[in-house]
């Protein structure tokens, strides 16, 4: 992983070397998105990467999905830290 990643996730990470929580998992789909967002800006017409976002999205949904019907504390912990739409 990238420098820049493992900085944006590590206040998720249950343990050093936790990389498949759903925590972190919605973190680093959370630091992709927002990559392929500032590259849309610049490239309107990039059909491939429109694809891998709404790709990215859903696949952050489906965690997200899971991590409020498992734990809502921790649900709303990240959202909150994300600044997502809880």
């Amino acid at each position: 992983m990238k420098p820049e990643v493992l900085e944006f996730v590590k206040p998720f990470q249950r343990h050093e070397n936790d990389n498949g929580s759903p925590e972190v998992q919605i973190a680093i789909l959370t630091w992709e998105i927002s990559e392929l967002q500032k590259h849309l800006e610049k490239h309107i017409h990039d059909v491939d990467a429109k694809r891998a976002l709404l790709k990215k999205v859903a696949r952050r949904r489906k965690y997200l999905r899971y991590l409020k019907s498992h734990d809502l504390e921790r649900y709303n912990l990240v959202a909150k830290k994300l600044k997502l739409k809880a």
